[in-house]
């Protein structure tokens, strides 16, 4: 008898089962994940001898790896104004941060100038508001751009954003060859699942070219887009559907560029990503080691020649889904394990989230907290001695090849479609990740899937810290004093001549949109007048929304508290001669809708009506349609803080309007401190992250009963 039927008789025989593979266990992404690996499975794997720094890459993008430099800290943030912001940014260089990763507010993101009447709600709540070159110079004020590392979080608005800080740049004495950093820029993923967009794919792709064009020419060091698969995972992908939709992006722009007649080695070296670290360890680590392999295969097969073509150079974020309301200091552990995994796959450099991150902005104090685990790791672990430290791994190196594999098919559905420009107009991605998103829901709220202190080693201890809280009225005021102050002091004939030339491009397409939008920012003209100057001839996309279902029916079939939710359905249908109705809106620019697509998807499953609002709605839309649909509820979902504005004028314009017998609730990242304000505006119930949905159900009839 061989060792390995040794092992397999006495697994059996601890295990319970008459069969070892009883023990294996099907991932997410439809993986089987064994209980054991031996020396027999590396004998089939392609890379199994590849080393870090040479093709494929497998095992690091440089030879020498952290030995010789780590990871670069980031910390990714944006507080309220410009100043303050600023102020954050040099505290944690000073305090051992190796680079700047900037968080703009949703008005920004959206290309809006904060006295838009749009944004009443959004200015300075997720990131800072950025208007003109006078707040971006006041943002890197006393920050050396020539010596720090610059990464901007931003799609929609790119092009003024970006031309925004060539210029404060320009303005600080830093010519844009000396600059170096990141701006995100990934404008596909937008269309799939963060919803930052403003205008039409074509047009959006169009911008993208636009940029990395103008950076290859004049930024040699600045890498002129982040393909981003982060949001994906935040939105609900396993890890093989984030790594086959980013790659796939990536090779769109790739093939964008080469369309410019740009030759492959004169951008792809620029070329960056943005991968997401959730909890699933192994996988997590499995992910990055696949990602490298595949972009080297993608860049050889596109002509690259250049080795730094053909290396995939990522930034990685903890998961911010992966974090509960509930017990929350256990997010300290989450963050540092989801750490572990990006810096043992290989990540270039890292923002590790905040404990509070569930409830709220990031205070000074968990932010501390953050960047301090990636310096524990750095400083006193002894693991950046070590290069690769899982090569070899019978585990890993099989479930590299798995992952990527499975990429590959994910992939080569997407070709089948006509490419990532028409799968995404055909909602194929968009589909199989909301898919995905409610499916583990499910199972959470089941308990088949464990989260500590939510459905399984429950506290009843109240645990308390402070929170960030912005004071969104006083920000909005001060940002609209400045953007008077600029337009009084401005010549206005320089910028109406600056826009119109970008809306002669807008309806030519001959020029470059970043070279036309940094002559418009060095007269004053503000972000959101250089939006509005494109948007005027290419108009504002508008997605249609749509929910999935079936999926709770599935998982939850034959679950008593399941099945006593949809009978009280059905009473109560009996009884008022019409199924439950709820509206489930998202108000303000908040694009995030992960929950509501799984609140959608869990409600219509039990026996709701469930109408869906367009995003970016307002109170007064958002009025409207409750009242034309005749619905029961309206449930508000917020991520972005600007619950405290909104949803009390929601409440007031159908008092107003006589429909106040319409019951409005909501649920998402709302700090308990606002309860009580909520409830006063005359919300029925709010919902913290992570409520299971029968829950949801429950209460909802309670209110409406």
């Amino acid at each position: 008898m061989s060792s390995v039927d040794e092992w397999k008789k006495m697994a059996v025989k601890e295990y319970g089962s008459s069969s070892v593979e009883a023990m294996n266990t099907l991932t997410s992404e439809g993986i089987t994940l064994r209980a054991l690996y031996t020396e027999e499975d590396l004998h089939r794997l392609p890379h199994i001898h590849s080393l870090p720094g040479i093709e494929p890459f497998m095992r690091g993008p440089r030879a020498t790896m952290y030995t010789k430099k780590p990871w670069t800290v980031r910390q990714y943030a944006g507080f309220s104004t410009a100043e303050e912001s600023n102020a954050f940014y040099r505290k944690a260089l000073a305090n051992g941060g190796q680079g700047i990763s900037v968080a703009f507010d949703l008005a920004t993101h959206r290309g809006y100038d904060s006295d838009h009447p749009r944004v009443k709600g959004d200015v300075g709540k997720a990131g800072v508001a950025i208007d003109s070159v006078e707040d971006m110079k006041i943002l890197f004020q006393g920050i050396p751009l020539d010596t720090v590392s610059v990464s901007m979080t931003m799609n929609g608005a790119v092009i003024p954003v970006l031309a925004m800080y060539i210029v404060a740049a320009e303005e600080q004495g830093v010519t844009p060859e000396k600059l170096s950093g990141t701006i995100q820029n990934d404008i596909l993923k937008e269309f799939m699942v963060r919803n930052t967009y403003i205008y039409p794919p074509k047009q959006s792709l169009q911008l993208i070219a636009d940029i990395i064009d103008y950076t290859a020419r004049h930024m040699p060091k600045f890498n002129s887009i982040s393909i981003s698969g982060y949001h994906m995972q935040e939105a609900g992908a396993d890890s093989a559907l984030e790594l086959a939709y980013t790659l796939a992006d990536g090779r769109e722009y790739a093939k964008l560029a080469l369309a410019r007649g740009l030759s492959i080695d004169a951008f792809a070296p620029r070329l960056s990503f943005f991968f997401g670290m959730g909890l699933n360890f192994y996988m997590e680590i499995a992910k990055l080691r696949a990602a490298r392999v595949l972009w080297c295969e993608i860049m050889s097969e596109l002509g690259a020649k250049d080795p730094r073509s053909k290396t995939l150079r990522t930034h990685c974020q903890t998961s911010g889904q992966s974090l509960t309301e509930q017990d929350p200091f256990n997010n300290i552990v989450r963050t540092t394990i989801e750490a572990m995994a990006a810096i043992f796959g290989g990540t270039q450099s890292l923002h590790t989230n905040a404990f509070d991150e569930a409830v709220a902005l990031p205070s000074e104090l968990s932010s501390r907290i953050a960047r301090n685990t990636q310096l524990i790791l750095q400083e006193e672990t002894q693991i950046t001695k070590v290069i690769d430290p899982w090569g070899g791994s019978y585990l890993m190196e099989t479930l590299t090849n798995n992952l990527i594999e499975r990429a590959k098919f994910l992939m080569a559905e997407v070709d089948k479609a006509g490419g990532m420009i028409s799968a995404i107009e055909k909602g194929i991605p968009k589909r199989n990740i909301e898919q995905a998103a409610a499916q583990k829901q499910a199972r959470i709220d089941k308990g088949d899937d464990v989260i500590v202190g939510v459905n399984k080693y429950c506290t009843d201890a109240k645990t308390t810290f402070k929170i960030l809280q912005i004071n969104n009225l006083s920000v909005l005021k001060k940002q609209a004093k400045r953007l008077k102050q600029i337009k009084t002091n401005r010549d206005q004939k320089k910028v109406e001549k600056c826009l119109q030339a970008l809306a002669s491009y807008a309806r030519s397409g001959k020029g470059n949109a970043l070279s036309l939008a940094i002559e418009a920012v060095r007269v004053r003209a503000t972000l959101g007048e250089i939006s509005d100057a494109l948007e005027s001839v290419w108009g504002r996309y508008k997605a249609i929304p749509s929910s999935l279902n079936g999926i709770y029916d599935r998982i939850f079939q034959h679950d008593p508290v399941w099945e006593n939710s949809m009978n009280r359905v059905k009473k109560f249908q009996n009884k008022h001669g019409r199924r439950p109705r709820i509206l489930l809106a998202k108000m303000g620019q908040d694009g995030h809708d992960r929950g509501i697509k799984v609140v959608a998807t869990g409600l219509s499953d039990a026996g709701f009506d469930v109408d869906l609002s367009p995003l970016f709605s307002m109170p007064d839309e958002i009025a409207k349609i409750a009242i034309e649909n005749d619905v029961h509820v309206v449930g508000v979902s917020s991520q972005a803080a600007a619950h405290k504005t909104l949803i009390p004028e929601l409440i007031k314009i159908l008092h107003k309007k006589k429909s106040g017998d319409i019951k409005v609730i909501c649920g998402g990242v709302i700090p308990k401190q606002d309860f009580a304000f909520l409830k006063k505006a005359g919300v029925g119930l709010i919902f913290g992250p992570a409520t299971p949905i029968p829950t949801i159900v429950e209460k909802i009839l309670d209110l409406i009963e």
